[in-house]
């Protein structure tokens, strides 16, 4: 009928970013070398050394997984990297890349931080209680010449992953509801499924 799906954003140049920045630290993994973003952050952490695991973390349709018995359900997510600590405690490391002036922390990076941690935690590991973001800042000072310059910075945040099980029930549980709440005006999807029952 012509009644197309609405697109989501397109992130095609921060999917290249994240991409590149993959092989980079994996290439510093491969060595055991830290990345040199730790060292100069002076981050006393290597990179997390089971590249088979990291792979299946980092795996949109798999992730990093923890099911709830209780719930039938499965929460998880996909990581991108992940550090050690030498007592052996892990740290989630999420690579950011942005056009902005600044770094910017988001309410939604802080939840990504504390939902990760869970996942570690539920999967018997140890965690530090914080989370690290490797921001890839789009330096516009000296113009393009076919080339995307790039400055960078690390911001540690604290992780706190006890009110995480309690989210995931509240949304397990919303999801499953008879009644989901009504879409906003301005809700593409929800314009997008009047329109939809227009023609049914």
């Amino acid at each position: 009928m012509g009644i197309r799906r609405p697109q989501p954003y397109p992130y095609a140049l921060n999917t290249a970013v994240d991409m590149l920045l993959k092989e980079e630290f994996d290439k510093y993994r491969t060595m055991g070398e830290p990345h040199p973003l730790l060292v100069t952050h002076n981050i006393p952490a290597k990179l997390f050394q089971n590249q088979e695991l990291l792979n299946e973390w980092r795996d949109s349709r798999r992730g990093i997984r923890y099911f709830d018995e209780k719930l039938n359900a499965t929460l998880f997510g996909a990581v991108d990297d992940i550090l050690e600590f030498e007592d052996g405690k892990l740290a989630p490391l999420d690579y950011k890349s942005t056009g902005g002036k600044e770094a910017v922390i988001y309410s939604r990076f802080q939840l990504q931080m504390d939902i990760y941690s869970f996942l570690l935690e539920k999967n018997g590991y140890q965690t530090t209680g914080k989370g690290y973001l490797a921001f890839y800042i789009v330096d516009k000072k000296n113009g393009f010449e076919d080339r995307l310059p790039f400055r960078k910075e690390l911001q540690v945040i604290d992780a706190n992953s006890s009110h995480v099980k309690k989210l995931f029930s509240e949304a397990v549980n919303f999801i499953r509801g008879e009644a989901p709440l009504e879409h906003s005006a301005k809700c593409q999807y929800g314009q997008w499924l009047k329109r939809i029952e227009e023609i049914r």
